[in-house]
């Protein structure tokens, strides 16, 4: 079993499927790219770290965070361990004094924390040569661009697109904003939801 560091190098909009994002990871001293689709909240966690953005109350992620460092656990990094029907499976490698455990994560989960602990994020070989992309040459000018774009600006825009949601898609989305604590954003969904009965 052969891991490959990689790093975030963008967050964008999925091409693939409509009000989702791609993370696009990038092999630390090679070319190849492994683009990984996520929802919306996922991407928004992960922009706000990278940004460093400061909510007025913790996301679940940064409280997470606190947890770990408030009980001396050390995230040493993020392991993509299998791809199942196109689903990443990921783990989290984490550390308590002289105990090592592994933790089953949401790819998605996974990436939002190795954000925050500045952890690296490695993947099996073997996912790497079956999902991953050679990266095309003017690629880094694409990167370039979006990289002055805030991705936390990004994120947020997708999510304000509700008239374009699925009544299903809106009640996820809803489900998720109240899990978060983000009230405001709950209400503006709702508000949708209830200008459709």
């Amino acid at each position: 079993m052969r891991k490959i560091e990689l790093d975030i190098i963008a967050l964008s909009h999925s091409v693939t499927q409509s009000h989702s994002f791609a993370v696009v990871l990038g092999e630390v001293g090679g070319t190849r790219r492994l683009p990984i689709v996520i929802g919306g909240f996922e991407a928004q966690a992960i922009a706000v770290a990278l940004d460093n953005m400061k909510p007025s109350r913790p996301l679940t992620h940064d409280l997470m965070k606190t947890l770990c460092d408030t009980f001396e656990i050390e995230l040493e990094y993020v392991f993509i361990t299998k791809l199942v029907d196109g689903v990443f499976y990921s783990n989290l490698v984490c550390k308590r004094g002289d105990d090592t455990f592994e933790v089953d994560s949401r790819t998605s989960d996974a990436l939002a924390l190795a954000v925050r602990f500045d952890c690296p994020i490695y993947v099996e070989e073997s996912i790497l040569k079956e999902a991953g992309v050679e990266a095309d040459p003017n690629e880094e000018n694409e990167l370039a661009e979006a990289e002055d774009k805030p991705v936390a600006e990004a994120a947020s825009a997708a999510l304000t697109n509700y008239h374009q949601m699925t009544a299903t898609e809106l009640q996820t989305h809803l489900k998720a904003a109240l899990d978060n604590e983000d009230y405001e954003l709950a209400a503006r969904i709702r508000d949708e939801l209830n200008k459709r009965k």
